[in-house]
């Protein structure tokens, strides 16, 4: 029987020689994901169950990163739970303040993720780890309090819908501009609890950290997962983060698919996602005339080095319009070491950035960028909910890190072409 990446991944899992969509199966996993949000909840359900130990103390990560630096009592209580959890099961993959990062910009630096696994999290976007040919899907904390517990969890395999994009990028057009053209073509239902694959040449010429930002926002079209095939480049990025024995999946050329489509992507722009939700899309020149009174670059999402560079490169010898708060969140640590070896930062902090630690804060609303009644935010993030970045009355605009950096530099909503 033909089958699909994520069809094999799960059929290897669960000790079957074949799956079929619509089947509902258990399957062991490679990793369990928890933040600081929601990890209590799941440390709370897996002491009812009755367990002393987790089982795989190296198959856990633990990430507090959402409400950290820790804003006010409540999130350092939530902290000091996974703290001490991660202590009392000694924990290999817990990482603290300091030196650790966004959960999915930091766990693939790490090395934690490889092609062939089956990932789980309690963040919905755990479906980035689909860049390097995983299964990774969000859950929430009481699934993840059994997968502690068991090392499996149970899954509906899910049909899966191609998506092919052929050609070359325009100038300024990245895998956020895919991604969120693909989400504006089915909507952010189009792909309920099925499962994206991603490819073509225009997917295959992306770097990991681009590839990353496409799987990344799958959920956004309601996707179960967003596959990408492995390939050389994949190699290449685990080589010297990993020395762990992975196996890679290939769709099979008859394997059945919901839906096939193709895209051109010389006919796409960079995007703009309008509020208040990500479907709502635009190529920049249908752009109105929009002010905006914040701009952030940064997140699980865009967070990376490569992003980092280009917004440095908009905004090199120039200053953020008046007016507007210009934020920067790189996605790790050593991305923000790396950021300053380059000399990034200084070009960041020159143009009138304010550059923070690595945090989700501001991509949630949680703290660091909180928007108040009336304010216009853009932003390299993945939602643009009612309320999501702050105040219910606040508006956020969603592109890739050059038209933020443009948009700052403008005081409204532009090109790069029209800044440099």
């Amino acid at each position: 029987m033909a089958m699909t990446m994520v069809e094999k991944i799960l059929a290897d899992h669960a000790g079957r020689d074949e799956v079929s969509p619509g089947e509902i199966v258990t399957a062991s996993l490679d990793l369990v994901l928890g933040n600081d949000i929601t990890t209590p909840v799941a440390i709370e359900e897996f002491k009812k169950i009755g367990v002393e130990q987790v089982f795989d103390s190296a198959k856990i990560a633990l990430v507090p990163d959402h409400f950290t630096p820790n804003k006010d009592i409540n999130s350092a209580q939530q902290s000091k739970l996974l703290r001490d959890f991660a202590q009392e099961q000694q924990l290999e993959n817990y990482f603290e303040i300091g030196e650790m990062g966004i959960e999915h910009c930091l766990l693939p630096e790490q090395g934690l993720v490889h092609p062939g696994e089956i990932i789980i999290g309690a963040d919905s976007h755990t479906c980035t780890y689909g860049a390097f040919g995983a299964l990774a899907t969000g859950v929430g904390s009481t699934d993840m309090a059994a997968a502690m517990a068991t090392g499996e969890a149970w899954f509906k395999v899910p049909e899966t819908m191609k998506f092919v994009f052929n050609g070359e990028l325009a100038p300024w057009v990245s895998g956020k501009d895919l991604i969120l053209y693909l989400i504006g073509d089915i909507g952010v239902d189009g792909a309920l609890y099925r499962a994206l694959e991603l490819g073509g040449e225009a997917v295959s010429n992306l770097s990991m950290a681009g590839r990353m930002t496409m799987s990344n926002m799958a959920i956004e079209a309601g996707a179960k997962c967003g596959l990408i095939a492995p390939d050389e480049k994949t190699r290449e990025y685990l080589a010297g983060r990993s020395e762990v024995d992975y196996k890679e999946y290939l769709s099979d050329p008859a394997a059945e698919y919901y839906e096939v489509k193709e895209y051109q992507v010389e006919d796409i722009e960079p995007q703009v996602a309008y509020p208040h939700l990500p479907e709502n899309t635009r190529g920049i020149s249908e752009v109105e005339d929009i002010p905006i009174d914040q701009a952030v670059i940064g997140s699980c999402t865009n967070g990376r080095l490569e992003d980092l560079r280009v917004a440095a490169q908009i905004l090199e010898g120039q200053k953020r319009a008046p007016g507007v708060r210009l934020l920067v969140f790189p996605g790790t640590q050593n991305i923000y070491q790396q950021a300053i070896d380059e000399g990034i930062i200084a070009t960041l902090i020159e143009a009138g950035a304010a550059v923070s630690t690595p945090t989700c804060g501001p991509c949630l609303g949680g703290h660091m960028g909180v928007l108040a009644a009336g304010e216009r935010a853009i932003a390299t993030t993945n939602r643009n909910f009612v309320g999501r970045m702050g105040h219910p009355e606040s508006e956020v605009y969603l592109s890739n890190p050059a038209v933020a950096a443009a948009s700052a530099l403008a005081g409204k909503i532009v090109s790069p072409e029209e800044v440099l």
